[in-house]
């Protein structure tokens, strides 16, 4: 039996709405591994300050303090906050 326009119509817009599917996800995918990204940049950034300023320092032991989810409180269980040397101790914005 031959495919009539109609079915051969619905299988095309059937391929490109899977098409368009994968796209969608392909890009919701690259977005997520962007933000993971930006998160350890800033993350290490921060833990990088913290050894250099008092007032990243402290910020920093305020955010461990306060994470709310018990499985990130435990990562930090045997995290020590870094201490800007002394030589170093005070605020970049002095």
């Amino acid at each position: 039996m031959a495919e009539t326009e109609l079915e051969r119509a619905e299988k095309r817009y059937a391929q490109a709405k899977a098409r368009l599917q994968a796209l969608k996800n392909r890009e919701a995918t690259r977005q997520r591994k962007l933000e993971t990204r930006r998160k350890v940049i800033l993350g290490g950034a921060l833990m990088d300050l913290a050894e250099r300023d008092t007032s990243a320092a402290a910020m920093l032991d305020r955010l461990i303090r306060n994470l709310s989810r018990e499985q990130d409180r435990k990562a930090f269980a045997e995290w020590d906050t870094p201490s800007p040397s002394p030589d170093t101790g005070q605020s970049d914005a002095t």
